[in-house]
């Protein structure tokens, strides 16, 4: 606000609203596009997370709304920008992430006739974000930031994108404006009674009753009311995407999807809670569930009620306060636990059996799934873990166990390689931004990447450093496509176009400032990972792992805790033998 006025700059106005909803930190690529708010931002206490990419940019605004539930604010240049801001754009959205992309645009006067620049400065992005606008004026700028905000947290969380012409937000305006937040989730609503009490009876008639929770269940913050329903009735539950870790996995009645999805088939009833039944679920349908199988489904959109599958009791509303009002519905109707579910760890026991005997070596080639386990050894309780690759991914689902909320991130469902360096970022920063407020030390986080994702986005690294954010990164080292190499070697005997070479990553560590270290025996992890625990800076440990550990993914049912096919593909690969 400028001395001995009340009119504020159109940055000022952005960042007033932003820190009105609690926004504490935003994630900006360059500066030029947006200097009247990163100025504001200045003055006002903001932190600027500079990124080098994009992509990068938004995958951290991305990182930082799964872990504080907050909004994640993005800002980029939209001419050029947008182009590469996509693949950050389109993983946001297939998570459900509640991201607001500020984008400077050009006013109207300045397009060609004859330009290359369409009419529409945002129409790249309108495909896929769920709300896209540009601010007409000065004196609606406000207006349309509430709505951005509004539009990306509530229903189904999303991307909204905000042009914002640059002289919007040099230009002034009455700084007696509607600067305060407005509610962001206006439907939250429990289901019917009717529909709990549907869910309650299908439960109470069930042998082997499972609960599967999914991302919406995390953005609901429902970890409390399912640890309720747990500790009550003995149900339970395999976490998926941020479901994972609000039953913390204990292998009694926490655990991960990926990894305890071989005894879906088991169960005669099953509770999905804020889960899509997309490819990773096995569509909802056999072989991964039992075709007998009745499924009740709490979701917040009611398109979500028929994906792939009949849902014979769907409840329209929020997860957290819906599951909620089904354990108070249980208690009511005298509901007994049936005993622990065994029935879980009995479907589990060769798969893991098989893991057990991987990465035991106490010398030579590595394992990956000895970083998995030399992880959960050194890895604080309720450390914010992201995974990201594919083979690399695929390893550590079969030996990290997560406990907490909101602690874990991956690049799903989209798959982008790469992203999870952007993640690590924005969740890094949101967890720092979170403790302050709480008064509390941040949670550690912890990135697990393949090598071939690693160099995606090691520029983001600056960007760490610059931020003073402390992460841990393991790269997984196989020297290969290893998903693409191993499937080849598998379907041919030969692979083209996959090797990377084991390169020295933890040089692009140096480059920018992070502690870094190359690890070559197995040994070696646990110290390096010690080391990079008691910094107070971000570790990149380059892990070289066995080049050849791999194939055994794709020949093993037993070691596929990703599968990749198709729907037809899969229901042929999944009648595969009983340990599967």
């Amino acid at each position: 606000m400028s001395e001995g006025t009340n009119k504020l700059t159109g940055g000022q106005v952005i960042s007033r609203i932003l820190r009105g909803y609690g926004i504490e930190t935003a994630f900006v690529l360059a500066g030029a596009a947006h200097s009247h708010t990163l100025f504001a931002f200045e003055d006002d206490g903001v932190t600027v997370v500079s990124g080098r990419h994009e992509s990068g940019t938004v995958g951290a605004a991305d990182g930082y709304a799964r872990v504080t539930g907050k909004p994640g604010i993005a800002m980029i240049a939209g001419k050029q920008g947008m182009p590469n801001a996509m693949a950050g754009i389109q993983t946001a959205r297939m998570a459900c992430s509640p991201v607001v992309v500020f984008a400077s645009v050009y006013a109207d006067p300045s397009r060609e006739s004859l330009g290359d620049e369409g009419e529409d400065p945002l129409e790249m992005a309108k495909p896929y974000a769920k709300w896209c606008r540009v601010v007409p004026t000065i004196d609606r700028l406000a207006e349309f930031v509430h709505a951005a905000m509004r539009a990306a947290a509530s229903g189904r969380p999303g991307v909204a994108v905000l042009g914002v012409p640059l002289s919007i937000q040099a230009a002034t305006v009455d700084g007696d404006g509607a600067l305060e937040p407005h509610p962001l989730q206006t439907n939250v609503s429990e289901a019917s009674s009717d529909a709990v009490d549907a869910a309650a009876e299908m439960i109470l008639k069930a042998e082997r009753p499972l609960i599967l929770a999914g991302s919406g269940a995390g953005l609901s913050n429902a970890g409390p009311a399912l640890r309720s329903l747990v500790d009550s009735h003995r149900l339970p539950v395999l976490g998926h995407a941020l479901g994972r870790g609000l039953v913390p996995e204990d292998h009694t009645l926490g655990f991960s999807w990926p990894l305890a999805q071989v005894a879906a088939k088991e169960a005669d009833a099953v509770l999905v809670v804020g889960m899509r039944l997309s490819q990773r679920i096995g569509y909802g349908l056999a072989p991964t569930f039992n075709t007998k199988a009745k499924f009740a489904q709490i979701d917040v959109v009611a398109d979500e009620f028929g994906r792939n599958r009949i849902i014979d009791v769907p409840l329209l509303g929020d997860a957290a306060l819906t599951v909620d009002k089904l354990n108070a519905a249980l208690t009511a109707k005298g509901y007994l636990p049936k005993g622990d579910p065994t029935w879980i760890n009995e479907a589990m026991a060769a798969r893991m059996a098989r893991i057990d005997e991987l990465g035991r070596e106490k010398n030579g080639k590595i394992h990956p799934t000895r970083i998995g386990r030399d992880l959960m050894d050194v890895m604080p309780r309720g450390a914010i873990f992201v995974g990201d690759g594919a083979d690399a991914l695929n390893w550590m689902h079969g030996v990290i166990r997560m406990s907490g909320d909101r602690s874990y991130l991956d690049h799903y469902p989209l798959g982008s390689m790469g992203i999870g360096t952007a993640l690590s970022i924005g969740a890094a920063a949101g967890e720092r931004e979170v403790a302050s407020r709480e008064n509390r030390d941040p949670r550690e986080v912890v990135l697990v990447t393949g090598d071939g994702a690693f160099g995606f986005y090691a520029s983001e690294w600056n960007a760490a450093v610059l931020a003073g954010l402390k992460i841990v990164c393991v790269i997984a080292n196989d020297g290969a496509w290893g998903t693409e190499k191993n499937g080849q070697l598998n379907a041919a005997g030969r692979n083209v176009n996959c090797e990377l070479g084991q390169a020295s990553y933890e040089l692009i560590g140096q480059v920018f400032g992070c502690l870094s270290e190359r690890v070559e025996t197995p040994s070696d992890i646990k110290p390096a990972l010690q080391r990079a625990f008691a910094a107070d800076q971000t570790s990149i440990i380059n892990v070289l792992t066995d080049p050849d550990a791999g194939l055994a993914r794709k020949q093993d049912p037993r070691l596929q805790m990703i599968t990749f096919e198709d729907l037809p593909s899969s229901h042929r690969a999944h009648y595969s033998p009983e340990v599967a």
